[in-house]
Formats: structure tokens, sequence, C-alpha cells
């Protein structure tokens, strides 16, 4: 068995493995929401974020030792990289938990997001799109080999704080948030990948995308593709149109119900979603179960140790 812990900006989790023929099967998934990129004032993580992270890797360390696995594989993405005082967060949290913590870069990140996407995919080509607390990543990929990819600096979390007043973005904080997702397109030359019909979108923001589509169209849970007309329908329905610190009950309502983990970072990372899809023309989304994670257990544990050919 494997442990494999991912340290994002919005969510801790652990996930355990079994391993046959070299195919994966979750045993555990536990997350935490752990927000560490509330915890950044002036570019640095200030301590108490320090705390909050040592708090939930030393519970998943007693949980997985629990259930046999004595050895977790713990990587960092955006939560610790985009920070200034990145090496010292690093080495403390690792000082005073006892466990190592590979800190991927944002190349990294992306072909990981694809490698453990790729074995799950029908979709040969196209552009894949992860959104997290304080990155998103996108890789353009033809005959299912990578084209492009970059990490952009923004995520669910991150634009949350720099832009929503209240709980849900107005009318003008979304198009705040729109305007800083299309300069870091041009900022990072990603506008000269064309157009791509196709995403293939992975991680928290998009599975929780593809929930409230299947709630508000009425769609069966084992649905995985997101119209473009859909997702831009629900950004329009649950934006805070009265501009004001109150927010309809309906559209609490329905986020408590549909996806209450995230009632805070939902809107911005769909409203980030929507620029992506419309600026590259995209007409649908297929929703994957596999991403980081499970690229990160193919190329940085089962590879090495000889469990599969990759």
């Amino acid at each position: 068995m494997y442990g494999i812990v991912d340290i994002g900006s919005n969510t801790m989790r652990l996930v355990i493995y079994k391993v046959e023929g070299g195919k994966p099967r979750v045993l555990l998934n536990k997350k935490e929401m752990a927000e560490l990129a509330s915890f950044i004032q002036d570019g640095m993580m200030v301590a108490d974020g320090i705390n909050r992270a040592c708090y939930i890797l030393d519970s998943f360390n007693l949980l997985a030792k629990d259930l046999g696995v004595n050895n977790l594989h713990v990587f960092a993405t955006a939560s610790l990289r985009n920070i200034s005082n990145s090496q010292a967060a690093v080495s403390e949290i690792e000082d005073r938990t006892g466990l190592a913590i590979n800190l991927l870069s944002g190349a990294q990140e992306a072909e990981y997001d694809f490698v453990g996407a790729a074995r799950t995919i029908d979709l040969k080509s196209g552009l894949l799109v992860d959104i997290g607390g304080g990155s998103t990543e996108l890789v353009m990929y033809n005959n299912m080999q990578i084209q492009n990819s970059i990490s952009l600096p923004i995520g669910s979390l991150s634009m949350y704080t720099k832009f929503v007043k209240h709980l849900f973005p107005t009318k003008k904080e979304r198009k705040k948030i729109e305007e800083c997702v299309r300069e870091m397109i041009v900022r990072y030359d990603v506008d000269q990948w064309g157009d791509c019909p196709y995403v293939c979108g992975v991680g928290g923001t998009i599975r929780n995308v593809d929930r409230l589509n299947s709630y508000f169209y009425d769609l069966s849970k084992n649905n995985r593709f997101v119209i473009a007309e859909n997702l831009n329908w629900m950004v329009k329905k649950l934006e805070n149109r009265e501009n004001k610190k109150l927010v309809p009950r309906e559209t609490l309502e329905t986020l408590l119900k549909v996806v209450p983990e995230r009632v805070r970072t939902i809107m911005p990372g769909m409203i980030i979603l929507n620029t992506i899809v419309k600026y590259f023309n995209v007409q649908s989304i297929y929703v994957s179960r596999a991403g980081v994670r499970e690229g990160y257990l193919y190329k940085q544990v089962l590879t090495k140790e000889g469990e599969q050919n990759a």
C-alpha cells in the first residue's frame, strides 16, 4: 500500500492506494479544508499557516500508520511554492512532522496532472485544466503527447481573497477576476495556443462544477461532461447580483446542499474556468476523476520502485 499526501492551497488530502498489476485502487481518501492560501500575508506564509499544515500532516501520519502505511509520500504545490518564505516553511514543516516534502514546480504539477488523467480519459487531444486554490495548470496535448504546459499563479482561493468582499462575488467582482485571468493568459503567452473545443478537467474545483451541473440540469451522477453554455449560465445564476453583503437564500442553500465545503471558493473557481473556456472557444469539458495525485504516484513512486512501466 502507498500513502500520498497532497498539500494544496485550499485542501490537504491523504489518499491510500493498493497497487495490483500496476493499477492503483483507492482504499482511503481523507480530505481536510486547510485553506493555507488564507494564511499568506505580504507574500509570506505566517506561523498559523505552518501550524495548520503540521497539525493536519501529523493527523494524516497517525491515520496512515494505524492502517499499516509507514511511509507517506508528501508533495506540495502552489500552497508552498508561491510564497517568499517557501524553503523556510518547508524546512520547518519537515522538522516538526518528520515527513519529507517534495515541492513540485509548476511544470511538474502540470505534467503529473496529465499523467494521472491520461489513464482515464477518452480525449486524445485537447486542453487539460486543473484549478487549485493557488494556481491553475494548463496542458495542451495532441495524440496523448504534451505540446505545451504552464502553471498560472491564480486559483479559486487566491481570487476569492484578492477580489471578493463578501461571501459571493458580485458582477463587478466577477469582471475583475475575468480580467485577471485574461491578463495571465496573455502574460504567459497561453494566448498563442489557439482554439481548443475540448477540455479535460481535473481537480476539486472542476469536480464540484460537475456536481452543480448535474444538480441544475438533473443529470445522472455518472455524467462526466459539462457543456460551455451550462457553465456560463451557472456563473450568472449564482453571482451576487444585489451587490450587498446578504446573498439570495436560494443561492446559499444550493451551494450548501451540493458543494458545502467550497461555498466560498467555488464561484471564483467557476469564473476562472468560464474565462478559460471562453478564451479558447471550448465546447465541452470532460471531468476526470484522476489527476495530480495519481500522476505523482505513477511517476514519482511506482516507476522508481519498478511497480509499473511508465
